[in-house]
């Protein structure tokens, strides 16, 4: 599991890059009970993996975060 803020996410310029196979994903949107609002993304792998449908990777996005990532977004995709 993994909360993205704006302290934790930083820029990787990599030598080497691979586009992935794509896998099932689901989205939540939830609440704290301190009124917190969250956006959770879930990806499940590929089909053959050893515990088919579990959950292998879950981020977790409140209002910060997200804005930081729509602003990206929006500058590398220039939407």
């Amino acid at each position: 599991m993994a909360r993205i803020n704006l302290d934790t996410i930083k820029k990787l310029n990599k030598d080497r890059n691979t586009v992935h196979t794509p896998v099932v994903a689901t989205y939540t949107v939830f609440d704290t009970v301190d009124g917190e609002h969250y956006v959770q993304i879930d990806t499940y792998g590929k089909n053959d993996r050893e515990i088919p449908g579990k959950a292998s990777q879950s981020i977790q996005f409140d209002r910060v975060s997200a804005k930081f990532l729509v602003d990206l977004l929006k500058k590398e995709f220039n939407l």
